[in-house]
């Protein structure tokens, strides 16, 4: 389960290469088991198995995707309407569901322009189907790779990187593994921010013995999942001012009418905004 959002995984390097890989339909999808736990439509029988690994384990945590996607929802209303940002990078954008990055930010400034960012192939042919204005557009990238996104032509097409712009990265570093570095790869993120640029991000929150069974429950679906400390959480926001509340669980950050309010595994998922000095 992913930010919104799946993960890039390590083969995809930019929208035409994207198009021309073929759908896996045996292996699960980040973003088609995300699109199921969502009640979304476009998911196979893999996928909804990879699912069951992890909601057999917590039942409740169907409950944190929808976090998921609130959270961005508020980060990106307050990148627009408060901190006046006007350009948006999403990485692990996922398969379109409604309330999507440009449609939230496109309420308070139909200008903004937004680049989203995925590696899989059903993503990018949904996105391309959806994403009809100048405004938007979706590249097929990977996250361990960050060069490749900021400098695809895609992006520079929409994001002017010498100007205050947000990045977004969802539910996706908890899918990376130790050896992928997922500290450096933020490290290599937030160097590319602009002064006055702002990152958002959030995880599972691996402090807890039902956050490790948890974990054990993706890595046994989809092969991926390694849930973090509140320390090293903090770490992806090095050299950052985080926005008040700070670093907190994902519903506690500028909580509105549409966040879940106390449920049973609020505290399995945190969630911050930095911006850069």
């Amino acid at each position: 389960m992913s930010g919104g959002h799946s993960g890039s995984g390590p083969d995809g390097q930019g929208a035409r290469s994207g198009a021309r890989r073929d759908l896996n339909f045996r292996r699960p999808s980040i973003a088609r088991v995300y699109d199921y736990v969502l009640g979304g439509r476009d998911h196979f029988e893999i996928d909804r198995k990879a699912a069951h690994s992890f909601l057999n384990v917590v039942p409740e945590a169907g409950q944190l995707a929808k976090d998921n996607r609130h959270f961005m929802r508020r980060s990106v209303r307050f990148m627009v309407a408060e901190a006046g940002i006007r350009q948006i990078i999403d990485i692990g954008s996922g398969l379109p569901t409604a309330g999507n990055v440009h449609q939230v930010a496109h309420e308070i400034d139909p200008s903004v322009r937004v680049v989203y960012v995925d590696n899989d192939p059903m993503v990018l042919a949904h996105a391309r189907a959806m994403l009809d204005d100048s405004t938007t557009t979706v590249i097929t990238s990977d996250l361990r790779t960050p060069e490749a996104i900021f400098d695809d032509p895609e992006t520079h097409k929409l994001i002017d990187t010498s100007q205050p712009f947000g990045v977004l990265i969802a539910g996706i570093l908890h899918h990376l593994s130790d050896e992928d570095d997922p500290a450096g790869i933020a490290t290599e993120i937030r160097e590319r921010l602009s002064p006055g640029s702002y990152l958002a991000i959030c995880n599972f929150l691996g402090e807890e013995p039902r956050a490790r069974d948890l974990e054990r429950g993706f890595l046994d679906g989809l092969g991926s999942g390694r849930f973090r400390t509140w320390e090293e959480n903090r770490g992806y926001f090095d050299g950052l001012e985080l926005v008040p509340p700070g670093l907190v669980y994902a519903n506690k950050w500028r909580p509105d009418e549409d966040t879940a309010k106390d449920h049973p595994v609020e505290t399995l998922y945190v969630g911050g905004v930095g911006r850069k000095p």
